[in-house]
């Protein structure tokens, strides 16, 4: 590390990381005062105990808003899913975890399998500005996209409406399908999301810095340890190496 790295993501000593609250496996939980916990908040205090940095974290309700701020100057490090739409503002390391991204579809429903979704007629609900949901709009070409604000949301609209698929995070969608009479969960991904710190597309050297740090944290079995300790194993996965 040279000092400009430090320099770049903080001027006063403190290191400001912003948080995505809605990701349930990267924040389990939070403290009285509201402070996150998981797997995220530990990954951005252990970037700043390297580069002997104050943490801040910041907390946002979705990874939208998190990706609006990028050139505002509200945070220095976000923990978000890498997505190009997303990094024409920030600049991304590669992955320190990842998580599947599937449907599900009603009890009476024809779809049998991921590549039954994308046909002419058929109805995806899905929460919008997710990193999933951006991977669907610039892939999904003969179903319609049905974007609604906030998970939640999404679901209760899925319901409601009768539509054909829901798309989701398969750790969520478990627990989310047995609301619903006879619906399943598609096997396999149409995609995974991809975990990852990101920070401003002008921090050049910094970028670096973070990149070689998710790196190091894969190859020595932090990451791990990080899952195991929030209890996340099996629903949230250690990233291949870059």
């Amino acid at each position: 590390m040279n000092k400009t790295t430090k320099d770049e993501l903080s001027s006063n000593g403190i290191l400001r990381a912003a948080i995505n609250m809605s990701n349930f496996l990267l924040v389990t939980d939070k403290t009285k005062d509201g402070t996150p916990i998981g797997v995220s908040p530990d990954m951005a205090q252990e970037l700043a105990d390297k580069l002997n940095l104050q943490l801040k974290l910041i907390p946002y309700t979705t990874p939208g808003e998190i990706a609006d701020d990028a050139e505002n100057d509200k945070w220095d490090i976000c923990n978000i899913g890498a997505e190009p739409q997303r990094a024409e503002k920030i600049n991304f390391s590669a992955a320190y975890a990842e998580i599947q991204a599937t449907y599900i579809v009603q009890s009476n429903s024809k779809i049998n399998n991921i590549l039954d979704v994308d046909k002419i007629g058929n109805k995806i609900c899905v929460a919008s500005r997710t990193a999933y949901g951006l991977w669907l709009e610039r892939n999904i070409h003969n179903a319609e996209l049905i974007q609604v604000e906030g998970v939640d949301s999404s679901f209760d609209v899925f319901v409601n409406e009768n539509l054909d698929a829901l798309a989701g995070l398969r750790p969520a969608l478990i627990d989310e399908v047995k609301k619903i009479s006879g619906a399943k969960i598609l096997e396999g991904q149409f995609m995974s999301v991809q975990q990852a710190i990101g920070t401003s597309i002008q921090n050049i050297h910094s970028s670096i810095y973070i990149a070689e740090f998710v790196e190091e944290m894969k190859k020595s079995g932090f990451v791990q340890k990080l899952i195991d300790k929030h209890n996340v194993n099996g629903r949230l996965s250690v990233a291949k190496l870059a």
